[in-house]
């Protein structure tokens, strides 16, 4: 049942792919910070799940069954959380899909699918935040992005393309926005390989078993980057060491890129086991709707809890700190072994 609209006090945030991985978290995390939630998602017994969580942080929670490819449904979603939460003050684009196929195998309807989910409905949940956050002045967009939105992968054409669009897109909106000196703050966060149950049910073509790039995150840690990215008017944020590698790999050698993903991009995305090409997938609807899987995937054995390039962001004058004292160390021990040299 929806909750009805009280007395405003506490933000309201739209969390779209909420029902599990990446979106789940973040929705448990930003209820922990506060927030009342709107949950977008299509899998039912997850976004009961997750609306649960956001009441026992002592939230108002409202999960919303949607795909986020139907451009009205989104606008109307909106329309409903302005309703029944009240001004949204932020929103968060999350919801994805993909497909494990080489690009010869993959269909228009396999294209046509992951960009109307992972492009286009991160175009709909930003206008359709837009059209309210102008309006009242004020409101904050944080893309969940990926290192991918600048260096393409073998076997996920369509979703390294969708995510390259997003970038594309974001680019374009910062511009007018700064141009019309809207107070509407846009933050793209380029995540690692993250530990989700996508893995599980993504279409596949693949003779074995899909698996995230290592090194491996928990969901956890995208989460808590887009609460820290919330307070604060933030362009980007590359989340871990191999993204920064990744996107800055791409932009100086390209080249060297390609010739070491050719060598191994296809077998690091495959476990050993082998895969059943007649399991269920979610590209056209969810895979156990009235299950709830959760944030987490298979590979928390293998999964980082925490980011050291994260803690660097967060702390950075700290860390400048620390570097320049290690620097005045080393300058002092250097000055005293001339010394040392000088007296004998």
């Amino acid at each position: 049942m929806p909750e009805k609209a009280k007395s405003r006090d506490s933000p309201v945030a739209v969390v779209t792919g909420a029902s599990a991985g990446v979106g789940r978290a973040t929705a448990r995390a930003l209820a922990e910070d506060g927030y009342d939630i709107a949950l977008l998602a299509r899998g039912r017994a997850g976004l009961r799940g997750a609306a649960d969580e956001v009441r026992q942080a002592g939230r108002r929670a409202l999960p919303i069954e949607i795909d986020i490819a139907d451009a009205e449904a989104v606008f109307a979603a909106a329309e409903q959380v302005r309703d029944e939460l009240g001004p949204i003050d932020l929103w968060v684009n999350n919801a994805m899909l993909t497909v494990f196929s080489k690009v010869v195998d993959t269909t228009p309807e396999d294209y046509r699918r992951v960009t109307d989910v992972t492009y286009l409905g991160t175009v709909y949940g930003t206008l359709a935040a837009l059209s309210q956050m102008r309006e009242q002045g004020h409101g904050h967009i944080i893309q969940i992005g990926s290192a991918l939105a600048y260096r393409g992968i073998p076997l996920q054409s369509a979703y390294c393309a969708g995510k390259h669009a997003v970038q594309g897109f974001c680019d374009s909106l910062r511009a007018e926005l700064l141009h019309e000196k809207s107070p509407v703050r846009l933050t793209m966060i380029q995540l690692p390989a993250i530990n989700t149950p996508q893995f599980d049910w993504t279409k596949s073509r693949l003779p074995k078993k899909g698996q995230p790039v290592p090194p491996i995150f928990q969901p956890e840690v995208p989460a808590r980057a887009v609460v820290w990215c919330s307070k604060r008017n933030k362009r980007e944020l590359l989340l871990g060491f191999s993204s920064a590698i990744v996107v800055w790999g791409n932009k100086m050698l390209p080249n060297v890129g390609d010739h070491y993903l050719a060598r191994n991009g296809v077998q690091s995305q495959q476990t050993d086991q082998d895969e059943d090409p007649n399991r269920p997938h979610n590209l056209w609807d969810p895979v156990d709707a009235d299950q709830d899987h959760g944030a987490h995937g298979r590979f928390g054995e293998r999964a980082k809890t925490s980011s050291m390039l994260f803690q660097i962001e967060r702390h950075h004058l700290l860390w400048l700190v620390i570097l320049i004292a290690v620097l005045v160390v080393i300058a002092v021990g250097v000055g005293m072994g001339v010394l040392i040299q000088e007296l004998w």
